[in-house]
């Protein structure tokens, strides 16, 4: 991965755990107080390409009103959120049988936007869409929008229109799985891959990718580089297979690489890795219902609005049973 080293990845987009926390926090601070402004947390793109908040659709009084505005995401609702958006990501690809360098760079792309944006801005669903899109395009495995919008019943219009947003950081990224099948091959080579037993060599090698599969969906990415996030898979795959003796191969490894930094530190980060897949949960569409309907609610008030009445209706007429 001697290319990572010098790429605009490692030099912007890892980060320590308190920096990706400042900037979640960052951008849930910044639309709760567009929320108390204007009343809503939906962005538009205006003419000249540039973003502005929508205006609201509910009355001047409603607006003026703060006990009637919708109340704002927490940090860790939208954590949930989009945590739901990044396994359909998966799903999706899956589906549509897109290679796993697509998902990957789709969910990095994900990621990267829900760093410099609230879901309160930007709804996942639709950003979720565009981030597929665009990484069918840069992994040039092209995928029309119209094609995308009918395989998952989308308006095709709405992944271009968003293309503008997503686009607006580095569109290479390296994702585990190049690394993975590197290791693989290096082990392979230097005989210590299990070659009376290819069954179990291919098993732990499936069962690595699937480990990356979880990987991606962590905050990993955003942490440690490619490699790294492959040996980790690689490890939790042996302890399982016991297809090498994956000790010695960690250990050539290292000492061929040069690094900056002893063995230890590079323990220390698969064990790091591992405490986010054991905490990797898959929320379900009743999981985030609620924090769905919240954001609906923030993105456009008058739904917000609808939704009280409609609620005020089905009460009066429960009283009026109950009356008669």
């Amino acid at each position: 991965m001697a290319d990572f080293a010098t790429s605009t990845h490692r030099a912007k987009w890892i980060f320590t755990p308190q920096a990706l926390k400042e900037k979640y926090k960052e951008a849930n601070k910044r639309a709760k107080q567009a929320l108390e402004k204007y009343g809503a947390t939906r962005m538009e793109v205006d003419v000249d390409g540039s973003f502005s908040y929508a205006e609201p659709k509910t009355d001047a009084k409603a607006t003026a009103d703060k006990h009637s505005r919708p109340k704002a995401l927490k940090t860790e609702e939208e954590q949930l959120l989009r945590a739901f958006y990044e396994f359909k990501i998966q799903d999706v690809c899956d589906a549509l049988t897109l290679p796993h360098k697509i998902q990957a760079t789709a969910l990095i792309y994900f990621k990267r936007f829900y760093l410099q944006w609230s879901v309160m801005e930007h709804h996942p669903k639709n950003i979720m869409l565009t981030c597929i899109y665009a990484a069918c395009k840069a992994e040039e495995n092209h995928v029309s929008a119209e094609q995308l919008g009918i395989g998952i019943e989308q308006d095709h219009h709405m992944i271009l229109d968003n293309e503008m947003l997503s686009l607006g950081f580095d569109l290479i990224v390296y994702s585990p799985y190049r690394p993975l099948q590197g290791f693989i091959t290096d082990m392979q080579e230097l005989g210590d891959a299990n070659e009376k037993q290819p069954e179990i060599m291919k098993n732990f090698h499936e069962s690595a990718k699937a480990e990356v599969d979880r990987i991606m969906r962590t905050e990993a990415p955003l942490l440690f580089p490619p490699g790294q996030l492959a040996l980790a898979a690689l490890r939790r795959s042996w302890e399982l297979h016991k297809a090498i003796d994956f000790e010695r191969y960690l250990k050539n490894v290292h000492s061929r690489q040069h690094p900056a930094h002893g063995i230890s530190e590079l323990y220390l980060n698969m064990n790091a890795i591992d405490v986010l897949i054991n905490k990797l949960e898959t929320p379900t569409s009743k999981d985030v219902k609620h924090i769905d309907r919240k954001l609906k609610s923030c993105l456009d008030p008058a739904s917000h609005e609808k939704s009280k009445k409609r609620k005020h209706r089905s009460k009066e007429g429960s009283s009026e049973m109950l009356v008669n």
